[in-house]
């Protein structure tokens, strides 16, 4: 037997073998990219459909404990929530809805509005959520969510 065939054979990738799969590695990557470097701006949206929905609960759940009660200020977990025209009024709704931790609420009159903490100035237009006062008893509140632009 020939003991040499075995030493000429071929072991491992030649070096380019290798450079062609790093080659296409990277372009999957780089295709890739782009697909998720957008997921901030799609967090704070959605962040801010849920606070939308928190707000929107709260405000109905109120109403119905006041259709009960007629009280203008109700506590709800220790929180004192003050009402006008059966709901919750401008100052009270990120308390009622539990969002005075988790994202920057401002106050203006009869307006609050809502926006993700630390959102960059640029974007203070484009993605918030704006809760109005009732203007009567048989008008609800009106909620915005503003998300156009969140990134």
């Amino acid at each position: 037997m020939n003991r040499n065939f075995n030493k000429n054979m071929q072991s491992g990738f030649t070096l380019i073998e290798l450079i062609v799969v790093i080659v296409i590695l990277g372009i999957l990557a780089a295709t890739a990219l782009p697909k998720f470097a957008s997921l901030s701006g799609d967090a704070r949206a959605a962040s801010l459909q849920a606070a939308k929905g928190s707000m929107s609960s709260a405000s109905a759940m109120l109403h119905g404990k006041w259709l009960i009660k007629s009280d203008n200020a109700i506590t709800v977990e220790g929180a004192t929530i003050n009402m006008v025209f059966g709901y919750p009024n401008s100052g009270s709704i990120a308390a009622a809805a539990g969002l005075t931790d988790d994202y920057a609420v401002t106050v203006n009159g009869q307006t609050t509005t809502v926006r993700p903490k630390n959102l960059p100035n640029t974007l203070n237009d484009t993605c918030k959520v704006t809760y109005t006062e009732s203007i009567n008893t048989t008008t609800p509140p009106v909620i915005t969510a503003t998300v156009g632009t969140c990134e």
